[in-house]
């Protein structure tokens, strides 16, 4: 049941971004049950590459983490947004993000944002 909750939490915070963000979007084909269908499968997989790439990315990127006291954090998950919608792209599903900078950063800050509030909200760990 958690990871139902995670999953449906990651795929609302991508679709809040692609919704605020210009240069993140969905493509608006289909019926809404598959516009629907097709953010919760954006959400797994940003869920699973956050879970098998980040932590990779982290610890190759460490000692430029802590040069920038962290702030190196963003740009990994401006990254991991980007590859997101790289594989989505690969699989057909019409999630872009048009670039790691500006919509990359700005979209991976919302996405922290949003999971974090609804994380709070929703989850009891």
């Amino acid at each position: 049941m958690n990871f139902i909750l995670r999953l449906v939490i990651a795929a609302a915070a991508v679709w809040v971004a692609a919704f605020f963000v210009p240069g993140i979007s969905f493509a608006q084909t289909g019926s809404a049950v598959t516009q629907i269908i097709t953010i919760l499968i954006v959400g797994a997989i940003f869920g699973v590459l956050n879970a098998v790439i980040r932590p990779i990315l982290f610890f190759v990127s460490l000692p430029l983490l802590l040069l920038t006291l962290g702030l190196f954090t963003f740009i990994l998950n401006a990254f991991m947004l980007v590859l997101t919608s790289w594989v989505s792209g690969q699989l057909g599903l019409g999630f872009d993000v048009d670039g790691i900078f500006w919509a990359g950063i700005f979209g991976s800050l919302i996405i922290s944002i949003v999971s974090t509030i609804l994380s709070l909200l929703l989850v009891d760990d």
